[in-house]
């Protein structure tokens, strides 16, 4: 162990010597590399884990800069994957310790592997069907994890320690219905609040990774632009279907969103898990700003000088100009909502 390099850590009396090994000894996927997830990597990273995954499935824009905190203009210019783009300038910061970049979307089909010997998963995602699945997937093999999230000045962020806290299906209740959640595209963020987030993720990180008794059993929220914090105690549903009864719905089964190119087109299919209809006149006024909308009774139209996206009501959509399916998937999560 380099004591030098972790001097800071070491001499902090809730950590020393033997927390700094344990920290080294620690392997920890983090799911999503986007504004939470770039922050968390970098201080985890500088923390000294272990062992890191960092698993995206989408490429660096230009747009990622105002708030991706480890991306540069050149990776833009490259076109890189942010796994890579991140591995890569993680690597420099802290080479002594295992970094695996994995370019993948995570689904039922590869998310045990995925987390399979990590003694924690973050939630650095912009996802709510990959978090129900991460839900069930960390639930089934006692893993910890921890929720996070960040929109316009809101953030939030939750310890879900199986067996001992309530779980995201206790917090959330059933998945809100595509189309229905506020994402950074839609309504903007701030880098502040994403900064913020993920480093009181990163905290509850190390305190998770070492035991503490001060890890925290309630869920953070916290509004920048107009100053306000809490805490709010969440109870155990007794009844929750994951947490109370192991039922899962999206762990095990072929289920999930997904993408298929249309023949000799350049577009690309995605279907949500679960198809549900969608208001077009409240997506309408979240997206004009974005760009030109245009919806009848059966169609909405988005495009801008980037992306075009038709989408049908049953959730399904149809994305104009992505690379490959995973940005496709990305930008539905993005626009549409997932």
């Amino acid at each position: 162990m380099n004591g030098s390099r972790y001097s800071r850590q070491i001499i902090y009396e809730n950590i020393g010597e033997k927390g700094q090994k344990k920290l080294l000894d620690s392997t920890v996927a983090i799911i999503g590399l986007g504004a939470l997830g770039t922050v968390s990597a970098n201080n985890l990273s500088r923390a000294g884990i272990g062992t890191i995954k960092l698993i995206d499935r989408d490429y660096v824009e230009l747009s990622n800069l105002q708030r991706q905190a480890l991306y540069d203009e050149e990776d833009v210019k490259n076109e890189k994957p942010k796994a890579v783009a991140a591995y890569d300038h993680l690597m420099k910061i802290n080479s002594s310790i295992i970094l695996e970049p994995i370019i993948s979307d995570i689904n039922s089909s590869n998310v045990e592997h995925t987390i399979h010997g990590c003694d924690l998963v973050l939630d650095c995602t912009d996802n709510l069907e990959v978090r129900y699945l991460l839900n069930e997937a960390c639930d089934h093999y006692q893993t910890p994890w921890i929720y996070c999230g960040a929109v316009g000045s809101l953030c939030m962020s939750m310890n879900i320690l199986p067996g001992i806290t309530p779980c995201f299906q206790c917090l959330t209740g059933n998945a809100d219905p595509a189309g229905s959640n506020q994402t950074c595209s839609t309504v903007g963020v701030l880098n502040m609040v994403t900064n913020i987030a993920a480093s009181v993720q990163s905290a509850e990180a190390l305190k998770i990774l070492l035991g503490s008794e001060k890890i925290r059993k309630s869920v953070f929220y916290m509004d920048v632009w107009n100053d306000s914090a809490e805490y709010i105690d969440i109870q155990k549903d007794p009844q929750c279907p994951v947490c109370g009864k192991h039922h899962y719905s999206y762990l095990g089964n072929a289920v999930g969103s997904y993408a298929t190119s249309m023949c000799g087109r350049n577009e690309i299919q995605v279907v949500p898990m679960n198809p549900s209809e969608i208001s077009f006149e409240r997506l309408a006024a979240s997206l004009e700003k974005l760009g030109d909308v245009k919806y009848n009774g059966f169609m909405l139209k988005f495009s801008n000088d980037n992306i075009g996206i038709k989408l049908f009501k049953d959730g399904r959509a149809i994305i104009e100009n992505a690379k490959d399916a995973n940005q496709a998937k990305s930008i539905y999560a993005e626009y549409i909502g997932l």
